[in-house]
Parts: C-alpha cells; sequence; structure tokens
C-alpha cells in the first residue's frame, strides 16, 4: 500500500492530510500506471487486496478526484457488493468520500463551483460533465495547438484528432457525429474532446 509521501507529487498540497485519513480506512494495492486513453483509473477487488489504478499523466486535481472516485468503489464494495458499480450506493460514497476536499485550499475557485455541482449526481466520469471537465483538460493542455474543442466548431468544420484529420457533421444527443476524411467511416465523439483545426 502506498504511503501517503509517495502521493504527493500527484496531489495538491493541502489533499495530503484528509487523503492519508482516507487511505488508513480500507487496506487496498495502489498502482500509479502509464496514462491510458480510456480511462485514468479503474478499481478491481482482486484477492487478497483490491487494486487501484490511476494514470501518471493527470493533473494534481484529476488525480486527486480519479483516486477518490476510484476509492469509493472500493468502500461500495466493501459495504454493498452486489450493488450497480456507478449506483445510488457509489454516488452516495462518492459525495461523502469528497467533501473533506471541498475547500479553496485544494481546489481553486474557477474547479470548486462546477465540482461541488457535479457531486449533487455524479457521474461515472467527470468527463460527463462538460463545464467541469472543460476546466481539468484546461490545466492539463500544454499544447498550444489544441485550443478548441469540438463543441466550438461549426459543422463542416475539419480537425486533427489523434493525427487523424475528422469533419465535424451535427450534434447529437450527447455527442458530435464526425467523419473522419481518409476512411470515410463515422464517429461519435465527445464535445469535450481538444482538437486542432485544419
Amino acid at each position: 500500500m502506498f504511503m501517503i509521501e509517495q502521493l504527493t507529487p500527484y496531489i495538491p498540497t493541502a489533499a495530503k492530510e484528509p487523503l492519508n485519513y482516507l487511505l488508513q480506512k480500507h487496506a487496498f494495492k495502489l498502482k500509479i500506471v502509464n496514462g491510458r486513453k480510456t480511462k485514468r483509473g479503474d478499481f478491481r477487488a482482486t484477492l487478497p487486496l483490491a487494486t487501484i489504478t490511476i494514470n501518471n499523466d493527470l493533473t494534481k486535481e484529476q488525480f486527486l478526484i480519479t483516486l477518490v472516485h476510484e476509492i469509493a468503489h472500493l468502500h461500495t464494495h466493501i459495504h454493498h457488493p452486489k450493488v450497480k458499480p456507478h449506483g445510488t450506493e457509489w454516488k452516495q460514497c462518492f459525495k461523502q468520500l469528497m467533501l473533506p476536499f471541498l475547500t479553496p485550499t485544494i481546489f481553486d475557485e474557477e474547479l470548486l463551483k462546477p465540482l461541488a455541482k457535479h457531486l449533487i449526481n455524479p457521474k461515472a466520469t467527470t468527463d460527463s460533465d462538460m463545464k467541469l471537465s472543460v476546466i481539468l483538460q484546461g490545466k492539463k493542455n500544454t499544447n498550444p495547438t489544441h485550443n478548441y474543442f469540438i463543441f466550438d466548431l461549426k459543422p463542416g468544420t475539419l480537425f486533427l484528432l489523434n493525427k487523424r484529420t475528422f469533419k465535424l457533421l451535427n450534434k447529437r444527443r450527447t455527442r458530435y457525429e464526425c467523419l473522419e476524411v481518409q476512411t470515410k467511416r463515422r464517429y461519435l465523439i465527445k464535445g469535450n474532446a481538444p482538437v486542432e483545426i485544419v
């Protein structure tokens, strides 16, 4: 199990004490892994100890939120082993575990308000909350060419995403229909994906 000192480079400084308290509640294995495109972290009910993995390429705020998110899965699994992964029990647990971190010494004002609003009814990922996701990504985005999000673009705009060229077609309910120029295949892409205009 990780000691809090090992996590210090990954979290906001003021989060150290409340996080250390949280880490002592239930034993688990924590692995910090190379960044994954499909997820920021995960929880597995492995034996003899459950395992939590967190990506190493997150901002300190993203790392903290993701870690608490996964610890909430651990607590939910211990107390309610047969419920849905992001059901009512997990939502209540995640909200409760996040409360000690909702201070301006840990999250700046720009992030604190949308984060508190997100926690009223938390989703499986912060990417489901457009405003919160954009603020979190903005803190991480060091590439000056990726200064647009898909929801900023007009239909017909060409853009680069993962070194592939797409054309924005139209908005669906929660995602945007896009045409990959080279293959002519259509994809549904999240509106908060950072892109470069061609």
